[in-house]
């Protein structure tokens, strides 16, 4: 499983000191950087045109000064992109730009259509021609196609409604920076106030590291526009609820975030403390999987009382791409990425702690290194719910067959993993530590029942209201 996108747009006033939206956009970008780390692109507009560089590789590797330097003005957007929909590929990266005969648009996506492909027919019978393979393209064409014949609120307000699936943009219409939210809210989008301006992104560390205040989170159904120092809101429509990815909470987001009210941080250590509620046993030492895994170790420990040791280091430094072919290989590889501490496991009875267990290999491997290692027991807890069901709202999930836990039981996937037992956090219990009624969560890949219909799948909600 891999995480998903980052977005990010700043619109600074005129009249402000700093006067270059690409160095804000750089550094929001790398505090967004573990939500996609296979290509990142800016886009701004120097009061004449829109100017961008984008590029295969992590924010780090693609950005300098000189690069910096070349993206002039005060407003712009970012993205840093993991693909769930088009290949891995420089075409595929964003901020995609489009120009059309009232000017030009750049747009970053973090999200997943899932009409992308009959929207897309639609448009090429029509004669669009793409140049991707990904469903932000989709996006751009149909708002194109919408700013020609209005203005632009109206043509969000068109272009919202031909979307289903999981959308948070961020758009440089010209010299206007806008952003948008699905109607249920599947997908983050924070505002924040930064010295001389505005920023809006999908996670508040990115508002954090600018110095800035966090305002609120963009309300689902919600078009923000940022403009002379202003923040201008359009509540275009709305779900009679919501429908919060949990994996943000579990997974995805930093730990420092603030999400949708919830500080992400609290929300993993409530989860440690409800699998102890749950899952209670008799183990010596308190072992997490680094680094998703550490803050329920924390809430785990407090809770039961038991020590928090590191029985398991990760290498920071291992590289984000390499083949490693055969089983022998595959193993090494787990090992550059996790060594064990042998005196801190060593005749002990460790209670393992891992954010989710998605199709069981490496886990499988983990609890291998830790037995022997000379760990007496090996007790699997799990912050997440059996993941049951693929993700069609841009996570880069397996699909049912290589989900461990789809068609086994939870004894079956003990078995396989070789655990002495393993616990899962209860749906009730996650929904009780997120402190968000189950109604306004997205819970589909652990209860196979989804927000929006998809075909083939069991679905528990309608079409969202215009407002």
């Amino acid at each position: 499983m891999h995480e998903e996108c980052g977005v990010v747009g700043v619109a600074l006033t005129p009249s402000s000191e700093v006067n270059s939206a690409a160095l804000f956009i750089y550094y929001a970008l790398y505090a967004l950087q573990h939500r996609g780390q296979e290509s990142a692109g800016i886009a701004t507009h120097d009061g004449e045109r829109i100017r961008d560089v984008k590029e295969m590789g992590l924010v780090s590797e693609i950005f300098d000064k000189k690069r910096l330097d070349l993206l002039k003005g005060s407003l712009g957007i970012g993205h840093v992109r993991y693909s769930t929909t088009g290949a891995s590929r420089i075409e595929n990266s964003q901020p995609l730009l489009i120009n059309y005969k009232g000017g030009t648009i750049a747009i970053a996506h973090n999200g997943n259509l899932i009409n992308s492909r009959e929207l897309r027919a639609g448009l090429e019978a029509e004669g669009r021609i793409f140049i991707t393979d990904s469903d932000t393209e989709v996006i751009a064409h149909l708002l194109v196609k919408e700013l020609i014949k209005s203005n632009f609120v109206e043509a969000i307000r068109r272009l919202m409604q031909c979307l289903v699936g999981s959308y948070s943009l961020t758009l440089l219409v010209d010299d206007t920076v806008a952003a948008v939210r699905d109607p249920l809210g599947i997908k983050p989008l924070c505002i924040g106030k930064i010295d001389g301006g505005h920023i809006v992104a999908s996670e508040s560390v990115a508002v954090d590291v600018l110095g800035g205040t966090l305002i609120r989170d963009v309300h689902p159904g919600e078009l923000v526009i940022l403009k002379d120092g202003e923040i201008e809101s359009h509540q275009i429509c709305r779900h009679k609820n919501s429908a919060h990815c949990f994996f943000e909470y579990a997974y995805f987001a930093r730990p420092e975030s603030i999400i949708d009210g919830r500080l992400v941080y609290d929300v993993r250590r409530r989860i440690g403390e409800t699998l102890v509620d749950e899952h209670d046993g008799k183990v010596d030492v308190i072992c997490p999987v680094p680094d998703s895994g550490t803050t329920f170790a924390i809430g785990y420990s407090i809770k039961s009382g038991l020590n928090y040791i590191e029985g398991l280091i990760k290498n920071r430094y291992v590289g984000r791409t390499f083949i490693m072919p055969g089983q022998e290989m595959r193993d090494t590889a787990v090992k550059l990425k996790l060594n064990v501490i042998r005196s801190n496991l060593k005749g002990k009875r460790v209670a393992l702690i891992d954010d989710s267990i998605v199709r069981g290999t490496t886990s499988k491997r983990i609890v291998d290194m830790i037995r022997s290692a000379g760990a007496n027991e090996v007790h699997i807890r799990v912050g997440s719910p059996p993941i049951i069901s693929p993700c069609y709202f841009g996570i880069n999930m397996s699909t049912c067959e290589e989900l461990i836990a789809s068609n086994k039981s939870i004894e079956d996937v003990r078995l396989a993993l070789g655990a002495d037992s393993i616990g899962y956090i209860s749906i009730d219990g996650l929904v009780k530590s997120i402190g968000i009624p189950a109604e306004n969560l997205c819970l589909g890949c652990v209860t196979g029942k989804y927000p929006l219909e998809v075909r083939g799948e069991a679905c528990v909600r309608g079409r969202p209201t215009e407002m």
